[in-house]
C-alpha cells in the first residue's frame, strides 16, 4: 500500500465505496478494479449473474 506525504500508510477505511445495483449493499474498491472502477456495478460475481437471470424471464415473457 502506498505511503502518503507523512510516510504513513492509508488504511482501508479511506477506500472509495459504491453500492451494488442488485443487492444494494455497499462495497469497497479492490485492487483488481483499479483500471475499471468507473465501470464496476456489482459487488460480486453472484450479483452479476443474478442480473442476467432476472433479464431472461422478462425477455421470454414478451415473446409469448
Amino acid at each position: 500500500m502506498p505511503k502518503n506525504a507523512n510516510g504513513h500508510r492509508r488504511g482501508k477505511a479511506h477506500l472509495p465505496q459504491k453500492t451494488c445495483v442488485i443487492c444494494a449493499r455497499p462495497f469497497n474498491w479492490r485492487r483488481k478494479w483499479k483500471d475499471c472502477w468507473d465501470a464496476v456495478q456489482y459487488c460480486s460475481e453472484r450479483c452479476r449473474r443474478q442480473r442476467k437471470q432476472a433479464a431472461k424471464p422478462a425477455i421470454q415473457g414478451r415473446a409469448s
